[in-house]
């Protein structure tokens, strides 16, 4: 048979693309070699030329990472849907500024995105790292050949393979008539993006976020290194500003999240205890022990736990990508992936690394120093430790719960009949746990500001420390009370912890003016605690004070069942509506034009009776999917004000 001589096919991304995906591969284990040999041999001559071979390797993979990220973006960008990644990711209607997270949307994609920080962050620690940059360097760079195959698309059989490539032609992947038809470009269109993608939020949120999953290796990468190079001490200081600089970018990566949840996922709050929602707040939780064991650095203090956290919040970075990207999740997390195949690799993945760290710990055991005595009760140290095992504890908490799905699987396979554990109220499961670690993280982070490091002497500064925590106390029952005509606090339990919230900003207030003297180098911490502190006021505020205002139950009886009637409305055009102070009115419907196809709903809010004191419209939507046959999503639109948000959701009319 003839083989057929495509027409309008651009081959040049598929050639360019295979080649630099093979090359990367190799280029990252010649990398991961050259600054292994290099860290052998640092004390021979031949260590200079082994770095120029890692370093080569390197620059040399991340050229590939950007090669390949430029096929894909040029093919979306140019809707090349003979491509498979194009075709299911972009549509022709689709808007620009959403490509990048059209990119992204994609298993293939998101792991070129992690990579692509590997490589930036890589290149600055060949500037910075100086004598740490080869062992750091083989560690990353062997964790990026890991990476790479999961996209290399090398098929050994008709079954077995190595990644998934995302530079395959659509004929190449799926067997459809079309394809005898030599000039089958015109004829396909692409599936789009998901409409729920299709938020400003997603352009941001995700690489901000992978910055911060990338930048975890370096921290593991200096733990490794330093046990590696049996400077177990020395590596502690380099890795600080990393350790600050990746819990600080995973914060702002779940804030992102939660502001997209908020305005997208209708959670009807920034938070829900989503099981990918869960693991960056995993990684938050024990990414924050690594500043808190490394601080008392002058001293040789708890040399395995700090290896313990640094080591441990990379190889939850691993972890969570087997649960997002195995299939594992299935339909219990909007975040999760569509299963691969890729099943055996993320497993391989995080097997070897966790086998190295055991590995190295396990020789070096005896070679790690422990600390003479125990620190003092009343040391800042002591506690600054204690505090790093409750965030620990946090973080095995909502680890533990949100591996059910792996622990079912595993309990499957040896009781098929197995249904498996559930966790039926996800909200009140965590809620019990984390609750009450929130109040012990908000007293300790009030109190422990007035400790002292290595305290030798605390009977001459107990009156100085019980007369600052005294004063802060009392200045977070006063606010605590106040706070209390505005929020709700029904329970003694959120009374308890709006305390600890507000005792944690006022005693960090405290010692910013008094001990710290203004000197915002040395209250960098304050800000921090500060900053926790009104996170949890902030959310039992947007948690306590949610209420339905669209009730009518005597207007609308007979309209709604009886619980529809506690919590909606039923509108009909042009005809007032009036609930808890507000005169609605449903004015008008559209179909927008755009590639995902909406029913946007205008309103007028009037506060009543008598006098109008505002009036403003709402534009709450219904999106469909690219394809219009279903609704995906519903998006609120929300009235916001400095005290409160009127978040509006509705259903399109029939």
């Amino acid at each position: 048979m003839e083989e057929i001589k495509y027409i309008g096919e651009a081959l040049i991304y598929k050639q360019l693309g295979h080649f630099f995906l093979v090359f990367g591969l190799v280029s990252s284990l010649l990398a991961a070699v050259g600054y292994f040999f290099s860290t052998q041999r640092r004390d021979l001559p031949e260590f200079s030329g082994w770095r120029k071979i890692g370093r080569s390797g390197f620059v040399l993979h991340g050229l590939s990472v950007f090669v390949v990220i430029a096929c894909i973006l040029l093919a979306m960008i140019n809707h090349r849907f003979e491509y498979q990644y194009a075709q299911l990711h972009v549509s022709e209607d689709l808007p620009f500024k959403y490509i990048f997270s059209a990119f992204w949307e994609g298993q293939e994609g998101s792991f070129l995105l992690w990579m692509f920080w590997h490589v930036v962050l890589g290149m600055v620690l060949m500037i910075t790292a100086k004598k740490w940059e080869s062992p750091v360097l083989s560690t990353i760079s062997l964790v990026q050949a890991f990476i790479f195959s999961m996209i290399v698309g090398i098929y050994f059989t008709d079954e077995i393979k190595m990644g998934s490539n995302p530079l395959l032609l659509l004929r190449d992947t799926i067997d459809a008539p079309i394809f005898a038809n030599a000039d089958y470009v015109k004829l396909i269109k692409g599936n789009g993006l998901n409409p729920l993608l299709q938020n400003y939020w997603m352009t941001i949120h995700p690489p901000t976020l992978f910055l911060g999953f990338a930048s975890t290796v370096v921290p593991f990468a200096f733990a490794i290194a330093g046990l590696w190079t049996r400077e177990y001490k020395e590596w502690m200081k380099p890795a600080m500003p990393w350790a600050l600089f990746s819990g600080s970018i995973l914060g702002i990566g779940i804030l992102m999240g939660s502001a997209w949840a908020y305005e997208a996922l209708t959670f009807g709050g920034y938070w829900a205890w989503d099981r990918r929602k869960c693991l960056p707040c995993t990684l938050d939780s024990a990414g924050g022990g690594h500043p808190h064991t490394l601080l008392p650095a002058a001293r040789v203090l708890h040399q395995r736990a700090r290896c313990f956290f640094y080591i441990g919040s990379f190889i939850l970075i691993l972890y969570s990508t087997y649960l997002t990207r195995s299939g594992i999740l299935g339909e219990g997390s909007v975040h999760s992936f569509t299963e691969m195949g890729l099943e055996t690799q993320l497993i391989a993945l995080m097997g070897t690394f966790v086998l190295i760290t055991i590995g190295l710990l396990i020789a070096r055991n005896k070679e790690i120093p422990s600390p003479k005595e125990e620190e003092a009760i009343t040391s800042k140290e002591f506690w600054l430790f204690i505090g790093s095992l409750v965030l620990l504890f946090s973080a095995v908490i909502i680890t533990a719960s949100t591996s059910l799905p792996v622990v079912n699987k595993i309990v499957q396979l040896s009781n098929p009949s197995f249904k498996g554990y559930t966790i039926n109220d996800p909200i009140s499961h965590y809620n019990k746990y984390m609750l009450w670690i929130s109040v012990f993280i908000g007293l300790m982070s009030a109190a422990s500001q007035f400790l002292r490091y290595k305290e030798f002497n605390f009977a001459s500064q107990k009156v100085k420390f019980a007369k600052h925590t005294g004063i802060a106390a009392a200045a977070a029952i006063v606010l605590t009370i106040l706070t209390s005509f505005w929020i709700n606090l029904h329970e003694w339990q959120f009374w308890l912890l709006m305390f600890s919230g507000l005792f944690t900003v006022a005693a960090n207030v405290d010692y910013i003016f008094v001990f710290a003297r203004g000197n915002l180098k040395a209250a960098g911490s304050a800000f921090s605690h500060i900053g926790f502190g009104l996170m949890v006021a902030g959310m039992i505020a947007s948690g306590l004070n949610q209420q339905h205002i669209s009730t009518n139950p005597q207007a609308q009886a007979g309209l709604l069942d009886a619980e529809m009637l506690q919590k909606n409305v039923l509108l009909f055009k042009n005809m007032p509506m009036y609930f808890s102070g507000y005169q609605v009115t449903y004015q008008s419907d559209s179909r927008l034009a755009t590639s995902a196809p909406s029913w946007s709903i205008m309103k007028n809010w009037i506060p009543h009776p008598g006098k109008m004191v505002e009036q403003f419209k709402v534009f709450p939507q219904a999106v469909y999917d690219n394809k219009v046959t279903e609704v995906k999503a519903f998006n609120p639109s929300t009235k916001r004000y400095p005290h409160k948000d009127i978040f509006h959701l509705m259903l399109p009319p029939s």
